[in-house]
């Protein structure tokens, strides 16, 4: 089981909250393999090129699957050709969040010292076309501001930066940033769904304060293209099965996220509406890959 990211991010932990219950059900190892680099465009051509026999699979989230397409000219990989779709995990808000030495205790706040000082702030993310960089170019893009975009090689390094003051935001997954945020080393500003999250209560949307904001990541299982129906429906039913296991929802829920379980016909429509969106966003935002 690839994940695309470095360890400590939401692919990362959830490939490996699902590999013991998964290996469980299958009778055999499922080994979790993080293959960072490149936004998350290395580990998805690994699995892109693999046998399709059942035998590799992916936990992906939204970038090198539905944004990269729109940065590259040249991706090794066509994510809606070479990918089968398994089945969606979760959906998460990301947390719009400050590392306490800046004053801002809300959007507004945020907005108004990004005006006053131009180049005061920069936020991290998980690479060039990530969700959390996605989530930052659209603030910027709906409200006119500056701030200086740094990518990290995985949500993992973006968490730290932040949390360590090397960068003062970050639109991190809530699944990496919750615990920081409980142990008051990063405060959260707002979350970026259109509601707000039950761990998080008095939490507020961006959206509160910017009407029409929506963004944040989502996590699924692929498989190569080509995978038989049959292996895919296995791996489906177990993966589903695992994900509405008490203690596995109980784990999710705490965290932020609630299982989905969706099958490969729901995701597969989902990522091909989440292409057309995104694709429209880093249009309009001009990022590059670069």
């Amino acid at each position: 089981m690839i994940a695309s990211y470095a360890p400590g991010g939401g692919t990362d932990i959830l490939a490996r909250l699902i590999s013991v219950k998964l290996s469980e059900a299958l009778g055999q190892s499922v080994v979790v393999e993080n293959r960072p680099g490149a936004g998350g465009i290395i580990g998805t051509d690994i699995v892109a090129k693999a046998t399709p026999d059942g035998y590799t699979l992916m936990v992906a989230s939204p970038s090198p699957i539905v944004v990269s397409p729109h940065l590259h000219k040249r991706l090794p990989y066509q994510p809606l050709r070479d990918l089968a779709p398994v089945t969606l995990i979760t959906a998460v808000p990301a947390v719009m969040a400050v590392h306490p030495s800046i004053p801002a205790r809300n959007v507004a706040d945020l907005i108004k010292m990004a005006r006053n000082k131009p180049q005061l702030l920069n936020f991290s993310s998980s690479g060039n076309g990530g969700t959390g960089h996605l989530a930052g170019e659209m603030l910027k893009t709906m409200t006119g501001i500056t701030m200086t975009h740094v990518p990290y090689k995985g949500t993992g390094p973006a968490t730290l930066a932040l949390v360590s003051g090397e960068v003062n935001l970050s639109f991190g997954n809530i699944i990496s940033l919750l615990p920081h945020v409980k142990s008051g080393k990063v405060s959260a500003l707002a979350v970026t769904t259109d509601k707000r999250s039950p761990v998080l209560p008095d939490v507020p949307t961006v959206g509160e304060t910017i009407p029409g904001y929506v963004a944040g990541p989502w996590y699924g299982v692929l498989a190569p293209g080509g995978t038989p129906r049959p292996i895919i429906a296995r791996i489906h039913a177990e993966v589903r099965k695992i994900l509405f296991s008490a203690d596995v929802k109980s784990n999710l829920s705490s965290e932020g996220a609630e299982p989905i379980g969706a099958g490969p016909p729901e995701f597969a429509a989902l990522l091909k509406a989440e292409t057309e969106r995104w694709g429209k966003v880093v249009k309009q935002a001009g990022i590059t890959a670069e």
